[in-house]
């Protein structure tokens, strides 16, 4: 069997095990009482969504890691990789989203004490990188076609992209679906990134480099398939939240797709909804302490869409339209 049909198949296991998951594991959540903590600082429109049940990325992580050691095989280096990066942060998320519930409370874990862990993950798959041969210190540069070699610059700098692209997709988990479906766009683009280097690196006889470009394209079809089969459960309204222990998992994935395919570049364009996140939230809290006044009319940017009139599931229609056109653009930019 191809591996092409591999990732196919991997996309609908995951799908169907994170349905499966779902239909067992919502029901189980709401009678353990998991219920979501809103903030009273948010919109108002979400209060009613107090009591939903969270940690929801728990049905993510297990149809992903799976999916992912089912279908793999050969070299495993890049998967062990993979699955330690996805949930060595989904732990975090747990145990961030654990406090929230059993103290009863909106806020978990200390902002600082997540940004240790978060530094500490980051560094260690950083340096791995670094020391791997088949990743190294360069990077792709989008369009251009070349490689740029940052020495032992790549791991400060791809450290600090890790947490950023973790705590970008966690602050986009504010509305139901918009995290997952901006997560489902961008991993269904890794799988195709993932094919292309699988298929290069046949081309040159790097066969052990072609397993584990193939197994990597498992995983991102698995991270893909278990983000549709939870949007099920996710979609307005929602019957589940991913919590925290989705969003650092899924923003931990991402990570490690770009590292492993040397595209952190790329998510400049691919991930752009996510950094706006990220943007936004800088831009209002630097507007603020330096003017008193906001950009915004709340942060995050999916926030100020709310607070404006505009329909929650129009606003998550389109973060995924606009995710679409740029990830198309972005497989443009690297052929």
């Amino acid at each position: 069997m191809g591996f092409s049909l591999y990732a196919i198949y991997a996309l609908l296991a995951a799908f169907a095990i994170a349905l499966i998951l779902g239909y067992v594991g919502v029901p189980l959540l709401k009678r353990l009482k998991m219920g979501q903590q809103v903030r009273d600082d948010g919109p108002k429109t979400h209060l009613s969504k107090a009591g939903t049940p969270t940690m929801g990325g728990i049905v993510v992580i297990l149809a992903v890691i799976i999916v992912t050691l089912v279908f793999s095989r050969g070299n495993l280096e890049y998967v062990w990789m993979a699955l330690g990066v996805t949930l060595g942060f989904g732990l975090l998320g747990f145990a961030d989203d654990l406090i929230i519930v059993v103290r009863k409370r909106s806020l978990g874990l200390k902002a600082y004490q997540k940004l240790i862990v978060q530094f500490i993950i980051a560094l260690v798959i950083a340096y791995f990188a670094y020391r791997s041969p088949g990743i190294g210190s360069s990077l792709v540069v989008p369009f251009f076609g070349v490689e740029w070699n940052l020495g032992w610059w790549y791991i400060p700098f791809t450290a600090f992209a890790v947490v950023l692209i973790v705590n970008s997709v966690n602050l986009t988990d504010g509305l139901d679906g918009l995290a997952s479906g901006v997560t489902l766009v961008n991993a269904a683009t890794f799988t195709v990134i993932f094919f292309g280097l699988a298929a290069a690196y046949q081309a040159v006889g790097a066969s052990e480099m072609s397993e584990g470009m193939n197994n990597m394209m498992v995983f991102t079809a698995a991270v893909a398939g278990a983000c549709l089969g939870f949007l099920r459960f996710n979609t307005h309204p929602a019957k589940v939240f991913m919590g925290d222990t989705g969003a650092f998992a899924l923003g931990g994935a991402i990570s490690i797709m770009v590292i492993i395919s040397r595209m952190q570049l790329l998510l400049i364009i691919t991930g752009f909804m996510f950094l706006a996140s990220s943007i936004s939230v800088i831009l209002q809290v630097g507007s603020y302490k330096l003017r008193k006044k906001r950009i915004f009319k709340m942060a995050p940017l999916h926030h100020h869409f709310e607070l404006k009139g505009t329909p929650e599931t129009k606003i998550v229609a389109f973060y995924t339209i606009i995710t679409l056109i740029l990830c198309l653009i972005g497989l443009l930019a690297i052929n």
